[in-house]
């Protein structure tokens, strides 16, 4: 049974764990908190991957006072060498009493081993407390350890008539100030941004972020920026190039074009920085959906994956975001809706096939509605489907 203290300093480590979510990628975030009865004696929290995780950084805070504490973190202490030594050792070595964890790790090479090795030491453990809260940190390294996959948010942008752009293609800006800032923040919780050559040609996107450091200190990273582009038609000049970062531009494997165009394009664009990786030409089953540039949406997001690309944000068109929820690939949306109407001439927010039936319907459950400035930000999950 956990008393109120227990949820207390639970909720500190929570609050804690937040500091990391723009600087841990590819490793969760995760928070500590090290208390003596009802007396807090050590804070901490992972910062960057390869540096020391909570638990290590709570206890330094903790000193000898850690001796007969208790420790509350909000992920199961690791107990394998990773990019850092076991906290469960660490643990083990301060003499703890008591761990109590959010959430087991699904990672397998941890998954209930370190509670058995802290239990094996003598150590009390219990677990599950705010377990749904800790998953809401993070839901991109939970999904990539179970399914090999990241997060995939898909932002859109549209009028109260569902409309995302003039029919001429005017689109700046449907929405205010304070949602595009909100955007940057969605970006910057990111592993990566991705967006289909399509966006890349008509609106000749940075793909950002442009905000200022967290205020405790430590830069966030940079998230990679990654274009769907299977005849490389990303101009040398594309800003994305000039702002410095890191470009992934996803491509078809043409081997029979080795020394002529593409060839000539794949040299400019590496010359710009870009890393350029190939990926077969998508040959679907019946009814499978490909992106609009032919590239498999699956076999791309199995690729991310295995760059342990945690929370993945899409910034795309009509017609890829369409073939992202067609082929249930979406896990959440995020849609801002401004107080406006364009008409029905405007352009649609996804382009989807003719649907025969309602039941065909994608479905949604809401999340949270959320005013951000003069606009309404909706953020949706898929009642089934979705890949989660």
């Amino acid at each position: 049974m956990f008393t109120d203290f227990d949820r207390r300093a639970m909720g500190r480590a929570l609050e804690l764990a937040e500091r990391g979510l723009e600087t841990t990628h590819p490793n969760p975030r995760v928070g500590c908190v090290i208390a003596q009865g009802e007396l807090v004696v050590g804070e901490g929290w992972h910062e960057r991957a390869g540096e020391p995780h909570a638990e290590v950084n709570a206890l330094r805070a903790a000193g000898p006072k850690a001796v007969g504490a208790t420790a509350y973190v909000t992920l199961e202490p690791c107990s394998h060498h990773g990019r850092t030594p076991p906290c469960v050792e660490a643990l083990i070595a301060a003499r703890v009493a008591r761990v109590i964890f959010a959430l087991e790790d699904p990672n397998p090479r941890v998954s209930g081993r370190g509670a058995q090795a802290l239990r094996q030491a003598g150590v009390a453990v219990e677990s599950g407390l705010m377990a749904a809260e800790a998953a809401q940190l993070n839901p991109g390294f939970l999904k990539r350890m179970r399914s090999g996959r990241p997060w995939v948010r898909l932002k859109l942008a549209m009028s109260l008539d569902g409309r995302t752009a003039l029919a001429n293609g005017a689109s700046q800006w449907i929405t205010g100030p304070a949602a595009r800032e909100d955007v940057q923040r969605w970006r910057a919780r990111s592993s990566a941004i991705l967006t289909g050559i399509g966006t890349v040609l008509a609106d000749d996107p940075r793909l950002d972020v442009r905000l200022p450091d967290p205020p405790w200190g430590r830069p966030r990273l940079r998230p990679l920026r990654i274009v769907l582009d299977t005849h490389l038609q990303t101009p040398p000049g594309a800003r994305m190039l000039a702002t410095g970062g890191a470009v992934l531009i996803l491509t078809a494997a043409n081997p029979a074009d080795k020394e002529g165009e593409l060839a000539a394009r794949r040299a400019q664009l590496a010359q710009r920085g870009a890393a350029i990786e190939e990926t077969p030409a998508a040959q679907p089953a019946a009814g499978a959906s490909v992106d609009p540039t032919g590239l498999s949406l699956p076999d791309v997001l199995e690729r991310l994956g295995a760059r342990e690309i945690n929370e993945l944000w899409v910034e795309a068109g009509a017609r890829l975001a369409g073939a992202l929820l067609r082929e249930a690939l979406v896990d959440e949306l995020i849609i801002y809706l401004a107080p406006r109407l364009l008409g029905p001439q405007a352009r649609p927010l996804v382009s989807m096939e003719e649907l025969r039936n309602l039941h065909e319907a994608p479905n949604f459950t809401v999340v949270e509605t959320r005013q951000i400035g003069e606009d309404v930000r909706l953020r949706l999950r898929p009642v089934t489907g979705g890949g989660g």
